[in-house]
């Protein structure tokens, strides 16, 4: 049966940002919601610092939980070869972590979806960026995932690869045993795709899932994207939603992941309206979950 995480959606300002919660506090809060995991992200601030990496992972363990994923958010999509390789260099410094953390899974993004950018263009500039990184992950048994993401909560412009098209483009490009796909089917819906369509062309490719529900608080998709670029972060007629409430099949999505073998790590992105919202969906995808992988 796959695994549960969670990810803190709702506190990422005070970890990464103000420094008003601590990575005990979170780790105390998600305790008693029965994980099996808590997926970390590289910009929490308590991370910055090498030193800390062994800490903070005893922290987790400590309460009978690991670090299964280090969400990261490199932009490879930038124009100029120096950034890129500066990024380059900071997945790199983010594997190390993942590894050191526990961690057997760090994630990679392509990029911002600049508007001078070409399609052709971004996905080469991607691809090799990706591609420089593999080796360092293979030295430390970590396995990169890359997610049809919708935008990162500190950038302007969303994802280069939103769209199902141009992410399967990026997905068949580099195929390597480190590399894989995490699988979040709310994001499919924002870039105006069918999730299950798209996790039928990408499903022997998923090694691990991010679960969530989205809606609009007002307006249409069309709205969205006339007021998603060129601010920082989501859009704010955006919504996560509680899981099991929103848009998503997850019989659907869970029966084609069965079939296929899937047994990894799904991470819940929940619980930006309190705890109470958190702990309902980790009850609805752990039931889920044994729903679909019974135990014997």
């Amino acid at each position: 049966m796959p695994k549960l995480a969670a990810f803190p959606k709702a506190f990422m300002r005070a970890l990464c940002k103000d420094g008003t919660m601590t990575l005990r506090e979170w780790v105390e809060l998600a305790a008693p919601l029965g994980l099996d995991g808590l997926e970390y992200y590289s910009g929490m601030l308590e991370l910055a610092d090498p030193l800390k990496w062994s800490a903070a992972r005893r922290t987790v363990e400590e309460r009978g939980m690991v670090i299964p994923m280090l969400c990261c958010s490199p932009d490879f999509s930038h124009p100029d070869a120096d950034f890129r390789a500066q990024e380059i260099e900071k997945e790199k410094n983010w594997i190390r972590m993942a590894a050191a953390l526990g961690a057997g899974y760090c994630r990679v993004l392509s990029g911002q979806r600049r508007p001078e950018l070409t399609r052709e263009r971004g996905l080469d500039l991607v691809a090799q960026s990706i591609e420089a990184c593999l080796p360092e992950a293979e030295r430390c048994g970590v396995t990169l995932i890359i997610e049809n993401h919708y935008k990162d909560d500190f950038w302007s412009y969303p994802e280069f690869a939103q769209k199902m098209d141009v992410f399967c483009a990026l997905v068949e490009r580099v195929k390597h045993p480190r590399f894989g796909v995490n699988y979040d089917p709310s994001n499919a819906f924002l870039a105006g795709d069918d999730p299950l369509e798209l996790l039928e062309r990408v499903k022997h490719r998923v090694v691990t899932m991010h679960a969530s529900d989205r809606y609009l608080a007002e307006g249409t998709i069309e709205d969205l994207r006339r007021d998603e670029t060129g601010a920082e972060g989501y859009a704010k007629r955006l919504r996560h939603g509680t899981i099991g409430k929103g848009l998503n099949d997850y019989d659907a999505i869970f029966g084609a992941l069965k079939a296929v073998g899937f047994d990894g790590w799904v991470s819940i992105e929940d619980g930006v309206d309190g705890m109470e919202q958190l702990a309902e969906s980790v009850q609805f995808v752990r039931r889920k979950l044994r729903q679909h992988w019974p135990v014997a």
